[in-house]
């Protein structure tokens, strides 16, 4: 399609009129092009650029100051890295975070850096706030429900969607406006420590992955030869040791990201029911995340009673549910992290564990407030007298007497 043909399709679209809007900027090809629909199409007076850092890394921060200076506007930036991982991270991992095999990352931080967004437009005296999603994805919705929550009063611009344009005729539009694109995979990445997620929505059904595409998972042929052993302990559900050394979340979680991709770990390619019910081929890779919830799952088998796990695995895929279709600040979301943090009390343990080809073995498990009773349970062992369950069996027994005195009989 010609520049001249998208431009009449913009201009067909009715536009709200805005003076002062705010902007989530990355720097990637979504947002950077909607500084320039901002002047272009919506002439707005005045543009407040945020760029939040949530642990995406200084390149990614930097590139995006960089095509900042192009474009000729500053940005507010606003330092969200010990949020996001001492306060949602933590939630993640205590809430066994997966979302049909995803580990939401990328689903709660859009909403923690829309919650900010939206708070600094409305101190900003903005009257509107502009966001780079797509039709056809998720984040609109997230955005969406979080500028509402947040500046209910502020009109929202979603122009990659409103204009209904395609990744090409952005392209083109950024070529015709002079907006730099360093966008390397069709379809982006977006990287947190948690979780990166590679070229959403843009993976064809039998696309072969290239090895070039991968920032830590390196696959198994290229993977050492030999293993390598770790050592993570928890305290209250929270990883805070590595190999004896007390660090904090976010450092423990990029060391694993090298240490695990390293060994073949946390590549994930899967098939994701999106907030619109439609099916997308999702490619994330994410070797922390693959081991620290592997072990804190474990460690809650070791800790926590029987009726607490099975009713944690209740509470945990409507956890994910919310955060994932874009319900963070919903009041549900805050009942149930009630229950869960007060489970985790008790979720304390040392775990040295063998990382091999793509392969995360325990090795030992070590727990002062585990309920594994080894003395007890051990059938090599005496540790009470056998027949005083002789009688409890009896009576447990009843019932499926009484059934067969009906004439049940078991298909």
């Amino acid at each position: 399609m010609s520049i001249e043909t998208i431009l009449d399709k913009i201009k067909s679209t009715p536009v709200p009129t805005v003076k002062k809007v705010a902007i989530a900027y990355s720097g990637g090809l979504d947002s950077s092009l909607g500084v320039a629909l901002l002047r272009e199409v919506y002439k707005a007076e005045e543009i407040v650029a945020i760029s939040i850092d949530i642990g995406q890394g200084d390149e990614e921060i930097d590139e995006s100051k960089r095509k900042a200076a192009v474009l000729n506007f500053e940005t507010v930036m606003v330092d969200m890295k010990d949020e996001f991982t001492e306060v949602w991270l933590a939630r993640a991992i205590r809430a066994n975070s997966d979302y049909l095999g995803y580990p939401v990352s990328t689903s709660m931080t859009r909403q923690i850096i829309a919650r900010k967004v939206a708070e600094l437009a409305v101190s900003y005296g903005c009257d509107a706030i502009l966001e780079g999603s797509t039709g056809k994805g998720n984040d609109q919705y997230r955005m969406h429900n979080v500028f509402k929550t947040f500046a209910p009063k502020l009109k929202i611009l979603v122009p990659v969607r409103d204009f209904d344009l395609t990744r090409g005729e952005e392209e083109e539009l950024c070529r015709h406006w002079g907006v730099p694109v360093t966008e390397t995979i069709a379809g982006g990445d977006d990287k947190t420590m948690w979780c990166r997620s590679i070229a959403s929505g843009a993976v064809d059904l039998n696309q072969e992955l290239p090895d070039h595409i991968w920032m830590w998972y390196q696959p198994p042929e290229k993977a050492p030869d030999q293993p390598e052993i770790v050592e993570i302990e928890f305290k209250e559900g929270i990883p805070v040791s590595l190999n004896q050394r007390p660090v904090s979340l976010a450092q423990i979680v990029p060391e694993l990201n090298t240490i695990g991709g390293r060994h073949a770990i946390g590549k994930i390619d899967m098939f994701e029911d999106g907030i619109m019910d439609l099916k997308s081929r999702e490619i994330y890779e994410a070797p922390a995340a693959a081991i620290i919830l592997k072990l804190h799952r474990d460690l809650e088998q070791f800790c926590l009673t029987k009726d607490e796990i099975q009713f944690k695995k209740i509470v945990e895929p409507k956890w994910a549910y919310l955060i994932y279709h874009g319900m963070a600040y919903h009041p549900l979301r805050s009942a149930l992290d009630a229950f869960i943090t007060e489970t985790q009390k008790v979720v304390n343990g040392t775990y040295r564990l063998k990382l091999y080809k793509g392969n995360i073995d325990i090795i030992s498990r070590q727990s002062d407030t585990g309920l594994f009773s080894q003395e007890i349970r051990s059938i090599k062992g005496k540790s009470f007298d056998q027949r005083m369950c002789a009688d409890a069996a009896q009576v447990r027994g009843i019932p499926f007497e009484i059934l067969a005195k009906r004439g049940y009989i078991p298909s």
